[in-house]
């Protein structure tokens, strides 16, 4: 019903504007037709006139009979009058009464040497039309009446053909249109049925684009909404199944032990020093991933604040690289600094540190043994290159994509073995993109990962 609903309005639009158009040109076409035959007759009866006039100047008398063969082959009637305005003679055929189609006023104007042409209608709705010519060498004038009916007939058949055109050309019309307004509906109709299933959580419907216009982009767009939708609850489940796995496991670890310490399961004071701090580790890892969860939740919102000023770069270096050297030096990693002296950027500077602070942490987490270079140098008029090259275990270029989606690992068996939330990468490039910066990645399984900030140099 919804479909013919649209249809039908369609339809009704389009042949609305359709009977406009074919009115108007009816109009038109009658019109022009109407004018172009009576200014044909006028111009045929005001040359009759004329002829008769010259046929009268030129014979110095009135040829009744030559008047009255040429009146009866040209179908019209006519009259000649004398200086007073009285009847001199007329067409055999001519009738008296019709002299009386003339006023007084008229007959004076064609005396005093005014042409005449007059449109008359008769109550029974007769029509004729008069062209008066007068007589200047002798007086008077010359009278030619002819009928309209010839023309009134002609006019009616123009009009009835082009009733009949527009009556066909209307059926026709018609059916086009509402052949149209289905065609063009059906696709908004498709699009209605899709979004109400997208809304009821089928998200794997689809609409076929087979235009390229307005209705196609839409069609796209539909597309597009689903695909982000799918996307959107794809990513909202494996969240909370992220989430479920990092709060289960170190929960259990701090129930486990909990429950062998409160019940006495340890065998010495040691063991129970073991547990305690497996305890300890696990309890701040928790923490460490609700302050994440929490970072990353203000982020999304937008509602997390950063607070730019102007930052010295090797500053926040060099505290970041104090604060993660004890970890590097106990794995055997050491840390290379290459930095151009008083880079300036315009940035909060506790973000500055946390984004380069997860960007070491990561690198020394999947680092075994090797080194860890971190250089800044100013690349342009506008921009601060900072980056953080490891030789750690690499990624392949089919998982770079993903190294910044949340809970994101490179160990598909959720190994435990290099901690972390799953969240650093992910808060590193939002806080990078909250100062107009940018971030790239590059890296090769087995040879190491290289990072590449890009921040705003401040003037």
């Amino acid at each position: 019903m919804r479909m013919n609903r649209i249809a039908f309005k369609l339809g009704i639009i389009i042949v609305s504007l359709l009977l406009t158009v074919l009115l108007s040109l009816g109009f038109v076409v009658d019109k022009i037709f109407s004018n172009m035959y009576y200014q044909k007759s006028e111009q045929d009866v005001a040359e009759m006139s004329s002829h008769f006039v010259e046929m009268v100047h030129s014979s110095k008398s009135i040829p009744t009979d030559l008047i009255s063969t040429m009146a009866e082959f040209s179908k019209v009637e006519i009259f000649v009058l004398d200086r007073q305005g009285e009847l001199l003679g007329k067409s055999s055929k001519a009738s008296n009464h019709h002299v009386n189609f003339i006023t007084a006023t008229e007959i004076n104007r064609l005396l005093n040497g005014e042409s005449l042409m007059i449109n008359y209608s008769t109550e029974n709705g007769e029509s004729y039309l008069i062209s008066g010519k007068p007589l200047l060498d002798i007086g008077g004038g010359v009278l030619v009446i002819s009928s309209l009916d010839i023309v009134n007939s002609s006019i009616l058949e123009v009009r009835q053909l082009l009733c009949l055109t527009g009556l066909i050309g209307f059926i026709i019309a018609v059916g086009v249109s509402f052949f149209l307004s289905r065609k063009m509906s059906g696709p908004l109709v498709q699009m209605e049925k899709a979004t109400r299933k997208i809304a009821a959580g089928h998200l794997d419907s689809r609409v076929e684009v087979s235009t390229r216009d307005e209705i196609g982009s839409l069609a796209a767009a539909i597309n597009d909404l689903a695909k982000d939708l799918q996307r959107y609850q794809d990513t909202r489940t494996e969240f909370f199944a992220n989430i479920s796995h990092e709060l289960k496991t170190p929960i259990m670890y701090l129930e486990g032990y909990a429950n062998v310490i409160s019940k006495g399961l340890y065998e010495t004071e040691e063991d129970m020093k073991k547990y305690l701090d497996i305890i300890s580790q696990e309890a701040k890892r928790l923490n460490r991933l609700i302050i994440d969860l929490f970072d990353l939740s203000k982020m999304e919102e937008g509602k997390l604040t950063i607070y730019k000023d102007a930052v010295c770069i090797n500053k926040i270096i060099e505290q970041v690289v104090s604060k993660v050297s004890m970890r590097a030096e106990n794995k055997g990693i050491t840390i290379k600094k290459h930095i151009d002296l008083a880079l300036i950027v315009n940035g909060d500077p506790g973000r500055l540190e946390q984004i380069f602070l997860n960007l070491l942490d990561n690198s020394i987490r999947y680092t075994k043994e090797g080194s860890i270079e971190i250089s800044a140098q100013q690349v342009n008029n506008t921009m601060v290159c900072i980056s953080v090259t490891d030789t750690g275990s690499g990624i392949s270029k089919e998982e770079l994509p993903f190294l910044f989606e949340r809970f994101y690992r490179v160990e598909k068996s959720r190994s435990r073995e290099h901690g972390g939330t799953g969240l650093g990468l992910a808060i590193t490039k939002m806080l990078v993109e909250l100062h107009n910066g940018s971030i790239r990645v590059s890296s090769e399984a087995g040879k190491g990962t290289r990072f590449e900030v890009y921040l705003e140099k401040e003037y």
